[in-house]
């Protein structure tokens, strides 16, 4: 199986090439904050968007999506899904989301996340408090409760201990 971060960061650097910072969230953004395997399934990478997130029009809700999708063919990717900006390569499954999004579902603000640079990649990342911010948030939403749910708890428990022992 593919090193998911290193496949990250490759995608990033090109991401980084046309002017964008990705922030990378859910599991495998988790894992970089908590050194703990939470077995991402996928990557999942927000990127500037209308901030109605859902409520916008698939076609519009990922700006620069012009330049994404031929920067994620080049890479061997193909968009499967234009409603989840889903593309695919060899079984591993990229995410693209909104960032606009994140303060009003979660309350985490855009400029209060964490500016990182792994092997001259620039991307944000949530800090532990963010990411409990956000899986508590996610954990009230319907679709996480059906698909997801029994993950998000323990990934809230596991963050509520370690911000405890600090």
């Amino acid at each position: 199986m593919t090193d998911k971060f290193a496949e990250f960061l490759k995608i990033a650097s090109q991401l980084n090439k046309i002017g964008i910072v990705p922030l990378l969230m859910g599991s495998l953004g988790l894992e970089q904050v908590t050194g703990q395997d939470w077995q991402a399934r996928d990557i999942d990478i927000h990127v500037h968007g209308d901030e109605r997130g859902w409520e916008a029009p698939d076609e519009e809700r990922i700006y620069d999506m012009d330049k994404i999708g031929p920067m994620m063919e080049r890479l061997g990717y193909r968009l499967v899904d234009l409603h989840e900006h889903e593309f695919q390569k060899e079984g591993l499954s990229i995410e693209f989301g909104v960032m606009e999004t994140l303060e009003s579902f979660s309350g985490v603000s855009i400029a209060e996340l964490s500016r990182k640079e792994v092997e001259g990649v620039q991307f944000l990342l949530p800090t532990a408090e963010q990411f409990l911010a956000i899986y508590r948030a996610s954990s009230q939403d319907s679709y996480r409760i059906d698909n997801n749910n029994r993950k998000d708890f323990a990934k809230i428990t596991y963050l509520e201990e370690m911000l405890k022992a600090k």
